[in-house]
């Protein structure tokens, strides 16, 4: 069941982004649900977003995924119209996006949508605290009150000391910081993230990502992000909308991803995905057996199968799964042992 539309902070319904001469033409026809090949060849154009439709909650983390091509950097740039959809629509916190005019669809960019890109833009002539302020600028900020804000937002992100510093003069890492604090200084409802760790090293990549949870459990912002990776998906979404040839293949969370996929496709994507680091016990909990112990120890459904095994292993009765004051089911040793040592049957049993 979808959201109310005044509790999504974002709702996208039957978009669609065709680029080339004959977009329109394709639109009404029922060439549009051709291959992408056969597309082409057809007609000379390009379908980058096919009939896709979501809801973000407000407050969620909301991931994007999908190889080069896929559609993910096209549909985010949609959202705010930086790429003209094709058809569609498109709302952010109730208010409907593809009606807006080019002085409010301005507004909407300047106070209630921040982006985030994989290349910073920072000004390099310009220092850490004007680059972080530059949005408040835009808005008419007075000079004191926008530098006081960029202060408070470059502490927020671990930046202090570095207010005068300029671009060249801070690493990779930090100067994402910088981007991160420039779209967090106008207090916007939603940040857009287009892959933007992707030319950062392994290490760095990994703190920034760490950041970002960190910043989003502080701050509370409707974050949607884009990635082709994906650990960082797993890492960073509440729930994950893989894209392939411009369409959602699968939306759910990333237990229901590894532990369900739609198709092959899927199947294939989180096929090296180590199981018991993200599906929990409710996705292998079984009915009691008659006459079986319910005594033993008690773990939420939330708890993750690899930190249900110490517990396990300590203790000879099965484990109670509990959602809240109700049994879920039980767990014992040998269903851990069964799922760890990677048979499906045990997963098959998820929602039952």
């Amino acid at each position: 069941m979808g959201l109310a539309p005044e509790s999504a902070a974002i709702r996208v319904n039957g978009l669609w982004k065709i680029f080339g001469s004959a977009a329109k033409k394709v639109l009404n026809s029922e060439d549009k649900h051709l291959e992408a090949p056969a597309l082409r060849e057809k007609t000379g154009c390009t379908a980058a977003v096919r009939d896709v439709s979501f809801e973000v909650r407000p407050g969620e983390v909301f991931v994007v995924m999908g190889l080069s091509g896929s559609g993910k950097s096209t549909l985010v740039r949609c959202l705010t119209r930086l790429i003209e959809p094709s058809q569609g629509e498109i709302s952010i916190g109730g208010e409907d996006i593809g009606s807006a005019g080019p002085v409010r669809l301005r507004e909407i960019r300047r106070h209630r949508v921040s982006m985030v890109f994989q290349h910073f833009g920072l000004l390099p002539h310009r220092r850490v605290i004007d680059n972080v302020a530059y949005g408040l600028e835009i808005q008419g900020a007075a000079k004191a009150a926008r530098h006081a804000r960029a202060r408070e937002i470059l502490s927020l992100v671990g930046l202090d000391g570095y207010a005068d510093a300029y671009p060249d003069q801070l690493s990779g890492g930090m100067q994402q910081r910088v981007g991160l604090a420039r779209a967090l200084a106008v207090d916007p409802e939603v940040m857009l993230f287009d892959e933007p760790f992707s030319a950062l090293d392994p290490l760095i990549r990994r703190d920034m990502q760490a950041e970002v949870i960190r910043l989003h459990r502080e701050v509370g912002k409707t974050m949607v992000f884009i990635t082709h990776d994906l650990s960082e998906a797993l890492k960073l979404g509440e729930r994950i909308a893989i894209m392939r040839s411009g369409s959602i293949v699968q939306l759910g969370t990333p237990e229901e991803l590894v532990g369900a996929p739609a198709d092959d496709y899927v199947a294939d994507f989180v096929r090296d995905v180590p199981r018991s680091h993200v599906l929990t016990l409710r996705w292998i909990c079984r009915p009691p057996e008659p006459g079986e112990a319910l005594d033993g120890p008690a773990l939420p459904a939330t708890t993750l199968v690899k930190d249900a095994i110490e517990v396990a292993s300590s203790s000879a009765r099965p484990i109670r799964v509990v959602d809240g004051e109700e049994l879920a089911g039980v767990v014992d040793r040998v269903d851990l042992l069964t799922f760890l040592a990677g048979h499906d049957a045990p997963a098959v049993r998820a929602g039952t």
